[in-house]
């Protein structure tokens, strides 16, 4: 138990929560309502949106760094 780091055990939590919330709608309990659902997927897909958008162009100094060494090299 010492060599688990804790994102670990919060993703297996969230997944335990998820399949407990997916076991109980299949019996009838609606345990989340639609409108928080369509509302976290909303925040949840922009703000997937903006990371990808982030780490996928040169927009830090990291980046930008980056960006001259492929140049540089010919990469792109």
């Amino acid at each position: 138990m010492k060599n688990i780091d804790k994102s670990s055990i919060v993703r297996y939590t969230i997944l335990v929560i998820a399949v407990l919330n997916a076991v109980l709608n299949l019996v009838g309990f609606q345990t989340i309502s639609d409108q928080l659902t369509n509302d976290l997927v909303a925040v949840i897909s922009g703000a997937v949106m903006l990371y990808a958008g982030w780490k996928n162009n040169y927009l830090s100094k990291k980046g930008l760094a980056q960006k001259e060494v492929v140049e540089k090299e010919g990469l792109n």
